[in-house]
């Protein structure tokens, strides 16, 4: 019988496991997509869901809450402003867990964790455009031979 087996170990204490969950539940609303272990995604999907449906409901108690879960500011805001407003119609399944393979050094089962109807856009959020104009002007102040 499995009585009183209701989460998933990890193989981590208390305090780690939670600390693990919000970091990845940051990281899933900043980027909307990550990749990471099929045991850890299936850990943190019915979270990311529970998160969801609480930024869809407007009360303070619920904003409370959902910043009490993220420690957050940025997360929190756009759990509230735009992930609830996409999902305002979806009753539920705000996430999809995809295998992706193998790890290569210890042949860990990989997946992608994503929202549904994720922004392509949100991946890119800390990338550094290159400037390709300071690169210009190394090549053309190069002394001539």
């Amino acid at each position: 019988m499995r009585h009183n087996l209701g989460h998933k170990k990890l193989n981590r204490t208390s305090e780690h496991r939670k600390a693990l969950l919000k970091n990845m539940l940051n990281s899933l609303i900043k980027y909307e997509q990550i990749t990471t272990t099929l045991p850890k995604a299936k850990f943190l999907k019915p979270q990311a869901d529970k998160i969801i449906t609480l930024g869809k409901k407007k009360s303070l108690q619920n904003a409370k809450l959902l910043f009490s879960k993220l420690q957050d500011k940025k997360s929190a805001n756009k759990v509230k402003s735009t992930l609830s407003k996409r999902y305002l119609n979806r009753k539920g399944g705000y996430t999809r867990i995809v295998k992706a393979g193998f790890r290569y050094g210890d042949k860990a089962p990989m997946a992608i964790i994503e929202f549904v109807d994720r922004d392509v856009e949100a991946k890119k959020v800390d990338k550094k455009i290159k400037d390709t104009s300071k690169d210009n002007k190394e090549t053309n102040n190069q002394p001539k031979a």
